[in-house]
């Protein structure tokens, strides 16, 4: 079958200023067989009459009421109300290139399950882009034209979530919306991973990312950095860490310090380095930090990398290639 029913599941709540122009471009695809289920997460405003107003004139947008609440919630419902042979995600504030669902299910039917079908994104604020947003697009981006998004899984949440689409049975197999971990995009993004899902690669933008003050990525607290930090580390010892492996930990600054003291609420020891002479020698929650060069003397070692500048980055990579150690197999980026 090759124009199979898409479901385009979206979870929303006050986005009255957007939620027209979301919708607007999804009726403007040019790939026409898809249903919206959009579920109203407690709206404040008059989002959920926006919606139905859609629901009223075309009856492919179906709204309905969370019943519990929450994003996860909202979508778990959503999923359980579509009847699409594919499942994708968009967010209420954000708007479609014409051609998106075109390109992903064209993905999809030439690559068949156990794929990912992703695309380029590119964010849009009336205040202008802020530099953090611009190097998260263009690093995202440059993975998902070779596909690889996996490689850097453990730095950042390496599939967009309003920005996927995948078969129903692929998406079940790895839980869909069942498990209630925040940020859930990025518990999804990793589940995708441990299943073996394959990204398409795509060298095209089809969605635009609305970033502004109140964007519930920015206001709630379930995408603080220690929930990143703690589904990193969740996802780490599930799937990468073999405890016969001596496990380091290398950079002893905020993010560092924080996946130390799990380590030792987890009772998992490790060894912890650092490139600073500063704190080379001193105790840290009564660990030693040592020199990095421990990481070719103990060998056959997994190494946590907490250290954030790009340019050290590339030195480190330059030492683990000196020792032959690869990338997501002995040494992980953790941001």
């Amino acid at each position: 079958m090759n124009n199979p029913l898409v479901s385009v599941l979206i979870p929303f709540k006050n986005t009255e200023k957007f939620i027209s122009d979301c919708f607007n471009s999804i009726a403007a695809q040019k790939y026409q067989n898809w249903e919206v289920l959009a579920v109203n997460d407690n709206s404040t405003d008059d989002s959920l009459k926006i919606a139905n107003s859609y629901a009223e004139k075309d009856n492919r947008f179906k709204v309905y009421d969370n019943t519990g609440n929450g994003i996860i919630e909202a979508l778990r419902l959503a999923h359980s109300k579509s009847n699409g042979k594919y499942i994708t995600r968009m967010d209420a504030d954000d708007v479609m290139t014409t051609y998106k669902l075109k390109v992903m299910v064209n993905a999809l039917n030439k690559n068949g399950k156990g794929h990912l079908a992703i695309g380029k994104v590119s964010y849009f604020s009336d205040k202008g882009i802020g530099n953090g947003y611009a190097r998260y697009e263009k690093w995202l981006n440059a993975l998902t034209k070779k596909g690889i998004n996996y490689s850097e899984i453990y730095k950042e949440c390496v599939i967009p979530s309003p920005c996927w689409m995948v078969h129903r049975e692929d998406l079940d197999m790895c839980g869909a919306f069942e498990p209630d971990r925040y940020p859930e995009d990025y518990d999804l993004a990793f589940r995708f991973y441990e299943n073996g899902l394959k990204c398409i690669p795509c060298d095209e933008i089809l969605h635009h990312w609305r970033d502004y003050e109140n964007r519930t990525s920015r206001t709630s607290e379930h995408y603080a950095q220690n929930y990143f930090l703690d589904l990193k580390l969740y996802y780490f010892l599930k799937l990468e860490y073999i405890p016969e492996r001596n496990l380091i930990l290398w950079g002893a600054g905020n993010k560092g310090k924080s996946i130390a003291k799990a380590l030792m609420e987890k009772n998992i020891d490790f060894y912890w380095v650092c490139d600073n002479p500063k704190k080379i020698g001193k105790s840290i929650y009564g660990k030693e930090m040592q020199h990095f060069n421990t990481c070719d003397k103990l060998g056959n070692s997994q190494t946590i990398v907490t250290v954030a500048n790009q340019d050290a980055q590339k030195t480190i990579r330059g030492y683990f290639s000196r020792l032959n150690q690869a990338e997501m197999n002995d040494f992980f980026f953790f941001c």
